[in-house]
């Protein structure tokens, strides 16, 4: 045979790299992804090898590990019968969307994980949309079959109804199904075939996803879809090598945006394992790869070995639909608790999160004091402040904004579609409520003493909405949401109807005043807490604000000392999360955020300044 005949037959033989599997883990929030993975991890025996196990081990943020829930995707991998498999796990809930859109750009197939009671949530239809569209084999997994209300069959039927509503063809709803338990770490093609361990799962991934394709033959190419930090080595670029082959100390390129081109070195190669990250020598189209060494670079931009070599198209996700300012930190007390307070300090670290989160915008404005972070929700705002509140950043935040958007002359806002799941009972007041914030109704199914509720809703009638709805519901309710089209904006929105008791002056709070203030409505400090004019101690049920002196003390008389009054009994005060902070602020106040405090403060901390300011647009 001629040597170029040779050299075809040996790159067709070539073609697929059989020892390795691309699968990203997709599933509505708290549906058992990260809980499944630990069982594949345990089960690979990689805990074997550990002092000592810990669950829910890639969720490796503190805020993870509290909230229970994934924010960063992060990938590792383990061994099956010689194969490689590459798990990539992603955030369940959709303000993190943009992580789970990058996630599945490396992935040759899905595990779609639903719930064996809850069955598909809204998240749900989003991440299956996503997979569809880049053409993706799914594998449907049931999981938590272990629950008293697990009802799989249904679940299964909903799941062949969710295919068929998003328009998949024959062959995509010809997709393997298994049914499993992530806690015991057992998977079953049926449901009484006596599986004892997730061999079934992983027959499935290696039979079902496919293999990589080997193209060593072709120029080295890697776009970067996530970046990390080590301390010891600096940045550090994750990505799929996309084509070719790449070694430790080689030179690249960087291709950026506005065809900018660098150059680099790659200082380190790692493969994810397990438990994290082992460095290598080489590495070949089709693996997953974490590159160290270069630092001028972007998520989005492209990496290669020949200058030549044209950029790939950057990544591009989702819009984002809210807004939020976050200004330097002005109160009288600013500067007590937190070590990073100034402007240009806020600045870089905002820079940075939108350089490592594609689905963040960081915008200025005409004040230096003043940034526009765009994202996608209340939550993933929420994550962002926390996260920098820990790491010891003082700043304040106003209101949530819709972001919009003109098409045609017209004003286009953001529209969410909107699963209501609650006790029958509740559902009168639940659908009063949904309908006074411009909700339309697109289904509804009543069953078992449950209702479920789907609405086309305005991204602005979902601000402030979840504390109500569990109020509503006595918190039994479950609410879920995900972005559904662009629609004309109509009308205004109802907002809050209470108003905002203020502190007067500067001071702390005593027993006896917030005794006497109880009756006024609900508060949000107890006694002993450094207050000034202008902060917001509490609730007032008529819509009006109300300035009051919380720092009053008990007066001496001739009969009796302020000490041998009648004890003081005080109703426990309410304290609010930084999420129910978010949902609280009106237009015309802040939240103040130290590492130690959360705040709440009227924009204007006078009331000659409220005074003068009212009815203006501020």
């Amino acid at each position: 045979m001629p040597l170029v005949g040779r050299k075809l037959w040996r790159d067709f033989l070539k073609k697929f790299r059989d020892n390795v599997r691309n699968v990203a883990v997709i599933a509505h929030v708290d549906h058992g992804k990260t809980t499944l993975v630990d069982a594949m991890l345990r089960q690979s025996g990689i805990f074997g090898k550990m002092d000592k196990f810990t669950d829910r081990i890639l969720d490796s943020n503190d805020l993870e590990r509290e909230r229970g829930i994934t924010i960063l995707a992060k990938n590792t991998s383990v061994v099956y019968n010689g194969v490689t498999i590459n798990i990539l796990d992603t955030p369940g809930h959709h303000d993190f969307g943009g992580e789970v859109e990058r996630t599945l750009i490396m992935a040759d197939g899905v595990m779609l994980l639903v719930d064996a009671a809850e069955g598909p949530l809204p998240q749900t239809r989003f991440v299956l949309k996503k997979a569809l569209k880049l053409n993706l084999p799914v594998i449907v997994v049931i999981n938590k079959i272990d629950r008293k209300d697990a009802r799989p069959e249904e679940v299964l039927d909903e799941v062949y109804d969710l295919f068929i509503d998003m328009g998949a063809d024959d062959g995509e709803i010809d997709f393997p199904v298994l049914f499993s338990d992530g806690r015991s770490g057992v998977a079953h093609n049926t449901l009484d075939d006596g599986s004892e361990d997730l061999k079934p799962l992983f027959d499935a991934i290696v039979k079902t996803v496919n293999p990589p394709l080997d193209t060593t033959h072709n120029p080295f190419i890697l776009q970067v879809n996530n970046l990390d930090w080590d301390n010891f080595v600096g940045r550090i670029i994750v990505g799929r090598v996309l084509d070719g082959t790449v070694k430790k100390g080689q030179e690249i390129f960087v291709k950026g945006e506005g065809d900018i081109t660098l150059p680099a070195k790659v200082v380190k190669l790692y493969a994810a394992n397990e438990l994290g990250r082992t460095e290598i020598l080489e590495a070949m189209s089709g693996d997953i790869i974490s590159i160290a060494g270069v630092e001028d670079v972007k998520i989005g931009d492209t990496i290669v070995d020949n200058k030549e070599t044209p950029a790939l198209p950057r990544i591009k996700v989702d819009e984002p639909t809210l807004a939020m300012n976050f200004r330097v930190n002005t109160g009288p007390l600013a500067g007590q608790e937190g070590k990073f307070v100034t402007s240009r300090q806020i600045r870089d670290r905002l820079m940075r999160e939108a350089m490592m989160n594609v689905s963040i915008r960081v915008e200025e404005t005409a004040s230096t004091e003043i940034f526009r972070v765009v994202g996608r929700g209340e939550l993933q705002m929420g994550i962002l402040v926390e996260t920098m509140r820990r790491e010891g950043y003082e700043l304040m935040l106003s209101k949530p904004e819709v972001v919009t958007r003109e098409i045609h002359g017209k004003t286009y806002e953001p529209i969410e579609r909107l699963r209501i799941d609650c006790d029958e009972q509740f559902m009168g007041a639940v659908t009063q409520m949904i309908g006074e914030r411009k909700a339309k109704m697109l289904d509804m199914n009543v069953a078992g003493g449950r209702a479920k509720l789907i609405y086309a809703i305005p991204t602005r009638g979902l601000i402030g909405l979840h504390s109500k709805f569990l109020t509503e519901t006595r918190g039994s309710g479950i609410m879920n949401s995900t972005f559904l089209e662009w629609e004309p904006m109509e009308g205004a929105m109802p907002g809050r109807t209470t108003g905002s008791m203020i502190s007067d002056r500067m001071g702390n709070s005593t027993p006896y005043a917030i005794f006497n203030l109880q009756p006024r409505g609900p508060l949000f400090i107890g006694p002993g807490v450094k207050v000034y004019e202008g902060m917001i101690i509490g609730e007032t049920p008529n819509g009006r604000d109300l300035a009051v002196n919380v720092t009053k003390g008990k007066k001496l008389t001739n009969m009796r000392a302020s000490g041998k009054d009648d004890a003081v009994l005080l109703t426990p005060h309410k304290k609010l999360s930084l999420e129910e902070c978010i949902e609280f602020i009106a237009e015309d106040e802040l939240i103040e955020v130290t590492p130690e405090s959360l705040r709440m403060r009227k924009l204007y901390l006078t009331s000659s300044d409220r005074a003068k300011t009212q009815g203006k647009n501020i």
